[in-house]
């Protein structure tokens, strides 16, 4: 009973969109403003900085910044971190930020966290910024993604990277980007509508995808209650599901799940109150449908972010299968 209730609350409207920290601002407002914005920032740094990955490796990693495109006074860059151990190419992982494509930024510091994690496995991790979805669509954030591959494949041997041996990652909105990328190339492959798809996918070994939306209708449906997650999803998509239902359609990787498509991993939490977890399984579902070979990991009271928030056994388990997972793709 007492479960049951805890649950409820935990996946009401003013728990998940944290309605009680609105509540004390406005409160602590009426009484002293400048209190209530120290507040609220010292909440927000402290959100911000404590999110680490609980395998987060003690030593110091060196990266590198690149622009990896420019548009007139604004510049897209990308971080690369590397492995302490020497080697003439690295394995590889293209790694893109979550927020909702409104939102994140490459050298966040759950970013920085996964990244320090997978070079301390072997890996150099690309670790990108794309346009936002408040001036742009969803076609411009995949041409910025399209755009900083290009860069690493065309100066991989510069920035010591094997580009033959590369995997899609992301988290979020960036497991999306990564899923619907290798996800629409592999169709457009198959069924040889598009002859240049193929080289879209050179090098690319197979995609990991934390807590992503696989078919962004999934984000309004009535148990989802994250106003976040609806306003940065019809923001990016310039409108409803009940208005531009085929765009939706069009943007979402379950759509485009085919037999050729990469290996894939997935990992969500049951409880996830951003991204309801039935879209990861709906994604599991077509591609054992297609014969895809995929692992699917659902930890049992995770919530969006899981990874950061917990500490537990399956968190633990689902890190170390993820870093075994990509060393099998890649053979690192």
């Amino acid at each position: 009973m007492f479960k049951k209730l805890f649950r409820r609350v935990k996946n009401s409207y003013f728990m998940v969109n944290k309605l009680y920290l609105w509540i004390l601002f406005f409160i602590l407002l009426a009484f002293n403003a400048a209190v209530a914005f120290v507040g609220a920032a010292v909440v927000f740094v402290l959100f911000l900085f404590t999110r680490r990955v609980p395998l987060e490796p003690k030593e110091h990693f060196r990266f590198d910044t690149h622009v990896y495109k420019r548009m007139g006074n604004s510049n897209l860059k990308m971080d690369i971190w590397y492995p302490n151990e020497e080697k003439v190419r690295y394995p590889t992982v293209f790694f893109a930020h979550g927020g909702g494509w409104i939102s994140g930024f490459r050298n966040m510091p759950n970013n920085i966290s996964w990244s320090k994690y997978l070079a301390s496995k072997g890996f150099a991790v690309v670790s990108v910024d794309y346009r936002y979805g408040y001036n742009n669509g969803m076609e411009e954030i995949l041409h910025d993604y399209t755009d900083a591959l290009a860069y690493i494949r065309e100066n991989g041997k510069m920035l010591k990277l094997n580009t033959n041996k590369m995997a899609l990652m992301g988290l979020s909105a960036g497991g999306h980007l990564a899923l619907l990328y290798a996800a629409y190339y592999t169709y457009k492959t198959s069924v040889d509508i598009d002859v240049p798809a193929g080289k879209k996918l050179e090098g690319i070994q197979g995609v990991v995808a934390f807590y992503a939306p696989s078919d962004l209708k999934d984000v309004f449906e009535k148990d989802n209650k994250s106003l976040f997650a609806r306003f940065a999803t019809r923001t990016t998509m310039k409108g409803m599901p009940d208005e531009i239902g085929d765009i939706y359609d069009y943007y979402s990787p379950v759509r485009w799940v085919s037999r050729d498509m990469l290996p894939t991993f997935i990992a969500h939490g049951r409880e996830d109150t951003v991204v309801p977890v039935e879209s990861s399984v709906k994604l599991a579902g077509k591609l054992k449908e297609c014969g895809v070979k995929y692992k699917f990991f659902v930890h049992k009271r995770g919530d969006h972010g899981f990874e950061f928030k917990h500490k537990d056994f399956q968190t633990v388990r689902i890190l170390e299968d993820t870093v075994k997972y990509l060393k099998g793709l890649l053979k690192a």
